[in-house]
């Protein structure tokens, strides 16, 4: 089946070249060829991990997990769709927190009167997401007390100069984690044996992951060029298909990851996973799509100039943090992860805004 999901790559390629297929089946098919691309992005990491043993292993998987969203919110970003890289950051977040990590609660919880994690390790996961998204809510914040505080003033470069500033100190923060699970902390994060379960060469796993990110690149291009001309064939709004579509389309082989480990009752794992992503989104992607379009002439900020982009992230952070609280979880729970953020994709679908 793995390999049969891989025919959405050339048929995506001959819509778009051969045959001039609408946008619309253009932008579906690319999207599902990055999911695809990305689930074989993860095994290539996974296998080079098992044999890097668990501190390497672990720093790869945390790294590079969130490569497919990455390039494809830098293809989007290059085309100056700004507000839907926003949306993609926003619905990135709310949909590993609650979606994933709703879908797995419930389907885990199923036939369990509960299921146990180790709350400290959850509790520091949740803190830490609270805290990054603080500092991608602070832009937004200053940006509103500058215009209340000196109306008609243009923010706009000390906007971008604060983003600057604020991406710089969260990459910092993310290195200074590299540094203190690699060198000081080594001994605390296990052992460097590798654990001899990898089916793949090490030569195999870096030859997929490089196909499979170059791959990556060429769908991004296709979806980010047909996702204007899509968005009213779909009948969707573009901010819709950023903060939902484009979203999950990177990061859904998490989900398929977590819910096995659900099944199999490691929440710990499951937590890891889905606090983990949304995590790596706030600390690392935000920042470097920032520094990048610095770089290439086409300026994004971090002020989230939605007031819902804003609710969805802060809500997001502080209902983990409820769940996070009492060390366990319930199907029931998971429903209402489920339903919260099916809540928000609502209000993304009703939601008109300018691109």
């Amino acid at each position: 089946m793995a390999y049969i999901l891989l025919l959405f790559i050339p048929l995506s390629l001959a819509l778009r070249y051969l045959v001039e297929a609408p946008a619309a089946w253009v932008f579906l098919t690319g999207a599902a060829g990055i999911a695809v691309l990305a689930d074989w992005l993860r095994r290539g990491t996974d296998q080079l991990a098992e044999r890097a043993g668990s501190t390497i292993g672990g720093l790869l998987n945390i790294s590079l997990g969130n490569t497919a969203e990455l390039i494809l919110a830098l293809f989007v970003l290059s085309r100056a769709h700004v507000r839907i890289v926003q949306a993609q950051i926003t619905g990135s977040i709310i949909g590993t927190t609650l979606l994933f990590l709703g879908v797995s609660a419930l389907v885990g919880g199923i036939g369990r009167v509960r299921q146990t994690f180790n709350q400290a390790s959850a509790g520091l996961l949740s803190t830490l997401l609270l805290l990054v998204v603080i500092a991608i809510l602070l832009p937004a914040v200053f940006d509103l007390t500058e215009r209340v505080t000196a109306p008609g003033v243009n923010t706009s470069l000390i906007d971008e100069r604060l983003s600057l500033g604020v991406s710089v100190v969260l990459l910092l923060l993310y290195a200074a984690n590299l540094i203190y699970t690699l060198v000081t902390h080594h001994d605390v994060f296990a052992g460097d044996a590798p654990s001899g379960q990898a089916e793949w060469t090490a030569a195999r796993a870096l030859v997929v992951m490089v196909v499979a990110t170059a791959a990556i690149a060429i769908q991004s291009e296709l979806v980010s060029g047909a996702l204007e001309a899509a968005s009213p064939q779909l009948g969707l709004p573009p901010v819709f298909l950023g903060a939902v579509v484009l979203a999950l389309v990177g990061t859904v082989s998490d989900l398929f990851g977590a819910v096995v480990f659900a099944r199999e009752d490691k929440m710990d794992i499951v937590f890891t996973i889905c606090i983990g992503s949304a995590v790596q989104t706030a600390l690392v992607i935000a920042p470097l799509l920032v520094l990048a379009s610095w770089l290439t002439g086409q300026p994004m900020n971090l002020v989230f100039s939605s007031p819902l982009d804003l609710f969805a992230i802060a809500g997001a952070a502080f209902i983990v943090r409820s769940v996070a609280a009492d060390g366990e979880t319930t199907w029931f729970e998971g429903l209402l992860l489920v339903g919260v953020y099916l809540l928000f994709a609502l209000a993304y679908y009703y939601f008109e805004s300018p691109v």
